[in-house]
């Protein structure tokens, strides 16, 4: 079976610094792959140039097998979703729009009642109740905000999502709940999933598959359960969060 995605010698530099340095990776039908990797290792250009948002330099990235360069750039996103960092809400619109924010200005559009249903048992899913819907961003806490950014990602029932550090800002406790919404979600769904992130409770609870970035290569890929007994030395320094090791700690 072809790969979902597929990344073939990705290369991007930015002002003579190379960002992306040969990243190869594929990311199969259902899949939830994570990137791990300190700052400044290439996650986020990596997803933009998944996006369209970034041209690499060179290499290939594949959708369903069909060079990226070649697909239709609104079709493929109209089947994608993305769970932001600071779950970048419009701040003037009550959550229920946030979240049918596509259904109510996408390509196919629907009433408003209908887009309102359709948010309010997105909200559900992540839960959150009706009550919720009216509200504005910020009259919300911060782990609400993130599941409402959740109920948005999910709302048009995406093949793709990608989570970018799904769990910035928030406690351990709603960190552990947005990690344990995102698993649920990706099972029940089938979406293939890419996550980007520090934490190395979202790699346990979110990953089937981890791939970590340094100096904009893949360094190591291979399962959660791996991850323990592999020998490489940049793994174990960075998920041990061990000061003293071949990863600079200057940057």
């Amino acid at each position: 079976m072809l790969p979902k995605i597929e990344m073939i010698d990705l290369r991007k530099a930015f002002d003579g610094k190379r960002v992306l340095d040969g990243v190869t990776l594929k990311v199969a039908k259902g899949e939830s792959l994570v990137v791990i990797g300190g700052s400044g290792t290439g996650k986020s250009v990596l997803l933009k140039c998944i996006l369209g948002m970034l041209t690499p330099d060179s290499g290939v990235i594949l959708i369903d097998g069909q060079p990226a360069s070649r697909i239709d750039r609104r079709e493929f996103l109209r089947h994608f979703g993305m769970l932001f960092q600071g779950a970048a809400l419009f701040d003037s619109m009550p959550v229920w729009r946030n979240v049918a924010f596509r259904h109510l200005h996408g390509r196919r559009r629907v009433g408003k009642a209908e887009a309102r249903a359709l948010a309010v048992a997105k909200l559900r899913r992540v839960g959150l109740t009706e009550a919720v819907a009216d509200l504005y961003p910020a009259e919300l806490s911060g782990g609400m905000q993130k599941r409402v950014g959740l109920a948005r990602a999910i709302a048009t029932d995406p093949d793709v999502i990608f989570f970018d550090e799904p769990t910035t800002g928030l406690d351990p406790i709603m960190a552990g709940v947005i990690n344990d919404l995102i698993r649920e979600i990706v099972t029940e769904t089938g979406a293939t999933a890419i996550t980007i992130t520090h934490d190395m409770s979202t790699v346990n609870t979110v990953a089937d598959r981890v791939a970590m970035l340094h100096e904009g290569r893949v360094r190591w890929e291979g399962s959660t359960s791996e991850m323990e007994t592999s020998q490489d030395p940049y793994l174990d320094q960075f998920i041990h969060g061990r000061a003293v090791g071949p990863i600079a700690t200057v940057r």
